[in-house]
């Protein structure tokens, strides 16, 4: 019989307020990284109200991390220091990797009926990655691959492995697997992550189970659960309705965590450097372009 994971602990999202006064849900962040090693924060920035968002993200610096936005309907804007410029869509993906250093904005904006609803995830960076060139990938829909669930449901991956599909972003330190995972009603996905890695799911819409046996619970959206590592298995099952759910998993770095804002390092003397180094403008490794 399979070995599956249980349920580690759970995580209700807060209320708060980001970038130039963007209102949002605070899946978990800086109290709970040690936690979620290698992941560090994970933001809902969904709403129906244009003033909720559309202060946005202005101009600011990122060092040491990798952040993985994901629109699910609306649109935001963005451009960086290395020139690059575009929109997110529904259904899409920027995953940003921030390495050494760069600059960037992100700007939602007004669509047709208002509504805004996506995540921004960040992950770690080892420190012998840390001050990796900078490198930017922008999803389309459709070069994300999506998997039909025979028990109803599909999965979109973005990264990794699952359900037979592999995602299009590879080559990222951490080995993560990154998915969206709809079910309908009463349907059932089962993964086998890798061994020893950090697994979590942020219910999105709905509600399910997350482990098996005697006095599991559902859980609804907005509640982020952590898996135990122990465990060959995760299974996710959807209660009396249609649910979503992300699901994301990757290798532990098990390093020391000095964060300040935008910019994560090992040490706070790291840290000292960078916001030193761009105070006096000798913070990024390229010529800024496009700001």
């Amino acid at each position: 019989m399979t070995n599956c994971r249980r349920i580690a602990r759970t995580f209700v999202s807060q209320p708060t307020l980001e970038g130039a006064g963007v209102r949002l849900h605070r899946a978990f962040g800086f109290a709970e990284a040690p936690l979620f090693d290698p992941f560090l924060l994970l933001d809902d920035f969904s709403s129906e109200r244009p003033e909720d968002y559309l202060a946005g993200f202005p101009w600011h610096p990122h060092r040491g991390i990798e952040t993985i936005t994901m629109v699910f309907a609306g649109l935001i804007e963005h451009g960086d220091s290395l020139g690059n410029s575009g929109a997110i869509g529904s259904g899409e993906v920027q995953w940003m990797t921030a390495g050494s250093g760069i600059i960037h904005q992100e700007m939602p904006r007004r669509t047709g009926d208002g509504v805004l609803r996506g995540l921004q995830l960040w992950a770690n960076l080892p420190a012998a990655d840390k001050m990796m060139a900078p490198r930017y990938r922008d999803l389309a829909a459709a070069a994300i691959p999506e998997v039909a669930l025979a028990g109803g449901g599909r999965v979109r991956v973005i990264a990794g492995e699952l359900a037979g599909a592999r995602g299009p972003v590879a080559d990222i330190v951490i080995d993560p697997t990154l998915a969206v995972v709809e079910l309908e009603a009463g349907a059932v996905f089962s993964h086998a992550p890798a061994a020893g890695h950090a697994v979590f799911a942020h219910v999105l819409t709905g509600s399910g189970w997350f482990e098996e046996g005697e006095g599991s619970r559902p859980h609804g959206a907005g509640t982020t659960v952590l898996y135990e590592r122990a465990g060959e298995m995760v299974r996710i099952a959807a209660a009396n309705g249609p649910m979503c759910v992300l699901l994301a998993a990757g290798r532990p770095l098990g390093e020391p965590v000095a964060w300040r804002g935008p910019i994560v390092m090992n040490t706070e003397e790291e840290l000292r450097q960078a916001f030193a180094a761009y105070r006096d403008g000798t913070f990024l490794d390229h010529r800024p372009r496009g700001m």
